[in-house]
């Protein structure tokens, strides 16, 4: 059962990490340019002047936030911003999109057209001051996860309906070899969002225009789904105390007068307890 976490109906919901130093969720809003969180039961944003659309934290008061035109270093408390390395800053075309923080302190990041040029983005890693493109001709950038045994990442291109795993070397993090279809949701006609992957292996992803996370264990069989009140889900964090709460945003892109209407909570950012249990997420190491 989902309920409301946050009634502020956001364009583009995006990006949500809990932070566990802080015990607090963040997540953005793309089109509106903002940062987003809820600290004792207050709402609080940040305001920037591009796009900015996923996080990994640093220590209790700094996140690395992905921006249209590059990785931030951003003070939460001061609100001081530092350029930590270029992200197609020279690309008008582009803006960042999906990104999760990786278990070698790593950050993966994809970019995509603004309007989803067709395989106008890329999927990039950030790591110990270097920024190396890893995939290339991505439209939109999805699902970027990591296994809990380290063994491997998972990432999407929306449009394909599939998911890819990729093996990762275990001393650093970098990929081996190709990456190969995990899951392919053709059959069912699933749009293949943000994804996070639980303590137990296994991957909960958002599926756009579905109105649900779907979880599938580490072999690709269907688990279970979780449903909520909005249309568009665009990604999962687990959070909580305990890490048995799976939050997730939403988005009103693309919706009409009418749906928005008949169901005001698109947009909205979602809480499921007890939907599963999930990994802390790792500290980008800068």
């Amino acid at each position: 059962m989902s309920t409301v976490y946050d009634d502020r109906a956001c364009e583009l919901g995006e990006g949500p990490l809990w932070h566990p130093e802080r015990q607090q969720l963040f997540w953005f809003d793309i089109v509106g340019k903002r940062l987003m969180t809820r600290e004792n039961g207050e709402q609080h944003s940040w305001q920037f002047d591009e796009h900015v659309s996923a996080a990994g934290w640093v220590d209790r008061d700094t996140l690395l936030i992905a921006s249209e035109t590059g990785l931030l270093r951003f003070n939460l408390k001061t609100e001081q911003k530092e350029l930590i390395a270029s992200l197609e800053a020279d690309n008008p075309v582009t803006r960042s999109n999906d990104g999760r923080a990786d278990p070698w302190g790593g950050f993966w990041i994809g970019t995509m057209g603004k309007g989803a040029e067709p395989g106008a983005g890329a999927i990039y890693r950030y790591r110990q001051g270097e920024l190396r493109q890893l995939v290339a001709n991505v439209t939109i950038s999805n699902a970027i996860c990591f296994s809990p045994d380290r063994s491997c990442a998972y990432y999407a291109d929306t449009v394909t309906k599939q998911v890819m795993r990729w093996p990762l070397n275990p001393e650093t993090g970098w990929p081996e070899g190709e990456s190969a279809v995990f899951l392919d949701l053709h059959d069912e006609g699933l749009n293949p969002d943000g994804a996070v992957v639980d303590v137990d292996g296994n991957i909960w992803i958002a599926q756009w225009g579905a109105s649900r996370v779907a979880a599938y264990t580490p072999t690709g069989q269907f688990l279970t789904a979780v449903a909520f009140e909005a249309t568009h889900t665009s990604c999962p964090a687990f959070g909580g105390g305990d890490l048995k709460i799976l939050f997730c945003t939403t988005a009103r892109e693309g919706l009409d007068a009418g749906t928005l209407a008949k169901l005001p909570t698109n947009g909205m950012t979602f809480a499921a307890p007890g939907a599963g249990k999930g990994q802390a997420e790792h500290r980008v190491l800068l």
